[in-house]
């Protein structure tokens, strides 16, 4: 396949800005793998389409606010930083974007808020990538919420308004436990505690692994030949409990959803010879596309993704290629709503 196969006109009206008033009323389109059927429903009737046993599997990530602004010494010039992962907790060295990044230079120190926090520019990665080092002496938990206080929630670039304060709680899911990701996980923001609570009296179970989400996610693809597209690496784990929860489901023959395609790459990241999920720690630059085959999860909860992405493949890539084409021809004509603060899809 070749990555003009993915492309499809999508109008920029559609690329939802703001979400929607209630987490769980965005629209859900169900698509029915076996037999091509196409259902519109609401956010809240996933619970229809699982039983008792059955397991949900979520990431549970969360977001911090990585676009901090600041100045360089010696001068009052705004600077955008934009931080992509900390490479080393023990020293605060981190992996950034900086932008205007002519002015940055190795050796510049930038200061943040009133001054409070300060880095240090120690080497230049690529033409805006730099590597930082936060002069801070407490602990990493500590640097994230200063860093939370001063920096903003970083959307995405195709949402073309100004960052609101209402974007700090709502580019986040309700079960945000880890910090680590710059990048929302899409699917998981439809949930609300109350959907959470039914789906237990329901008796379906609901683990939780954890993928940090990169920028790599939302890079666009510039080859043609998709397959030498190469991932930026993103840290995960999976624990022992998640594993036995999902592996006792696939003994006992039940569904797994996975919500999100980080989630999905993170199972697909970790699975034994015998087609076991394992616990692991670690990190996955695995890119899922069609014909990849799953070997775990038995649906996918995912929302509608931008032409040629490395996210509308793998979502592609468990429901085919053509019933995804088709599926995202009929969100066009129904006026779904795309990307992060859109709407949903369930392939089951």
């Amino acid at each position: 396949m070749r990555l003009s196969e993915f492309q499809f006109i999508l109008p920029p009206a559609l690329i939802a800005q703001h979400p929607v008033e209630n987490r769980e009323d965005a629209r859900l389109m169900v698509v029915h793998k076996d037999t091509g059927k196409i259902e519109h429903k609401v956010f809240k009737d996933v619970l229809d389409y699982f039983e008792a046993g059955d397991t949900f599997v979520l990431n549970d990530t969360k977001v911090f606010a990585a676009k901090i602004y600041g100045h360089k010494e010696k001068t009052q010039s705004m600077i955008e930083v934009f931080l992509l992962r900390e490479l080393n907790s023990e020293v605060h060295l981190w992996d950034a974007l900086v932008d205007p990044a002519r002015k940055i230079r190795v050796g510049n120190k930038l200061y943040f808020g009133n001054d409070e926090l300060v880095a240090e520019v120690l080497d230049n990665t690529t033409s805006r990538g730099r590597t930082l080092k936060f002069l801070f002496d407490g602990a990493t938990e500590e640097l994230y919420k200063i860093i939370n206080q001063l920096g903003e929630s970083p959307l995405p670039k195709q949402i073309k308004r100004k960052v609101e304060p209402t974007d700090q709680e709502r580019y986040q899911t309700i079960y945000a436990k880890h910090t680590g990701s710059i990048v929302a996980p899409m699917a998981g923001l439809h949930f609300t505690p109350h959907l959470l609570k039914f789906l237990e009296i329901q008796g379906i179970n609901i683990a939780y692994i954890t993928l940090h989400i990169g920028l790599g996610t939302l890079l666009s693809i510039d080859v043609e030949d998709f397959t030498k597209h190469k991932i930026n690496a993103e840290n995960f784990q999976i624990n022992s409990e998640t594993a036995q929860l999902v592996n006792k489901t696939i003994a006992n023959n039940q569904q797994i959803c996975m919500v999100g395609t980080s989630t999905a790459k993170a199972i697909e990241s970790s699975v034994s010879m015998a087609s076991q999920l394992k616990p692991t720690a670690g990190w996955t630059n695995k890119f899922i596309f069609p014909e990849y085959k799953f070997k775990i999860g038995t649906s996918l909860i995912t929302n509608f993704h931008l032409p040629k992405s490395t996210l509308m493949m793998n979502a592609a890539a468990f429901a085919g290629y053509e019933l995804t084409m088709q599926a995202y021809q009929t969100a066009i004509k129904e006026k779904y709503r795309f990307f992060t603060y859109g709407d949903a899809m369930l392939i089951i």
